[in-house]
């Protein structure tokens, strides 16, 4: 039996990395898992992982608003409501200050910030009482790193939905919760640091600031997030619970 038996959950972003290990942990713990991706390629193989009898992909962009309406009227069609909702989801482009320029701000906020608000807003029927919503945030919203402003910055806000709206949805027993990740190996990461060549060195980063002395596993953010999503967590609210090895908490 496991925690999570008979409940629907929804994994935006789960193609791959930290959204694909989330969604074959919570079908793990028995749950039905829509999974979300904007390319279909990535889906289908991410539901053959998951299980084709435990997952359900809906191609989408959350920055489009028709996009998120399909998922939801494909989780309405089953008929048990929502009861969890991982709202993962997102984009990394980095610039200085110097070299922003508005579409990558525009890109950077559409996604992870008004992506992940339209998320949550337009599950919100479908959500049942007692259901856990978890919202992936970054380690990067409390540090000043070069080039990671607007990035950031989307990560801070992401933060403060989390308090806000578990105070709007405190009366359905909701809870909100954010999974901060710190360095995780992803396809995402690889490619954002410079392919597999450059991953060398920023392992040897890692290790070097890291008090686990190593990056982390998608794995590892996933265990967490089955943790929020569980009863086990149910006085957890409005938390922010770092999955980085240390780096920013010593």
């Amino acid at each position: 039996m496991g925690h999570l038996d008979d409940r629907t959950a929804v994994v935006t972003g789960g193609s791959t990395g930290i959204g694909l290990a989330t969604a074959v942990r919570l079908a793990d713990e028995g749950a039905h898992v829509f999974v979300t991706g904007r390319r279909e390629t990535e889906l289908e193989a991410a539901v053959k992982t998951i299980g084709t009898d435990r997952a359900t992909g809906v191609a989408g962009d959350i920055a489009q608003a028709a996009n998120l309406d399909r998922l939801y009227d494909a989780v309405r069609a089953r008929g048990k409501g929502l009861d969890v909702l991982v709202a993962n989801a997102a984009v990394a482009e980095f610039m200085t200050l110097e070299q922003t320029t508005q579409d990558h701000f525009d890109q950077t906020f559409a996604v992870n910030v008004r992506g992940t608000l339209f998320t949550v807003q337009k599950a919100l029927p479908l959500l049942n009482d007692g259901a856990s919503v978890i919202l992936t945030g970054s380690t990067s919203a409390d540090r000043g790193m070069a080039a990671f402003g607007a990035y950031a910055a989307s990560k801070a806000a992401v933060r403060s939905f989390a308090r806000t709206w578990s105070t709007e949805l405190k009366d359905r027993g909701i809870r909100v919760n954010v999974v901060s990740p710190g360095m995780i190996e992803t396809p995402g990461g690889t490619a954002v640091n410079g392919g597999e060549e450059a991953m060398p060195a920023v392992r040897a980063a890692a290790a070097s600031f890291v008090v686990a002395g190593r990056m982390g596993e998608p794995e590892e953010v996933a265990a967490a997030m089955a943790f929020l999503a569980s009863p086990e967590a149910g006085y957890v609210v409005g938390a922010n619970v770092y999955v980085d090895g240390g780096a920013n908490q010593v």
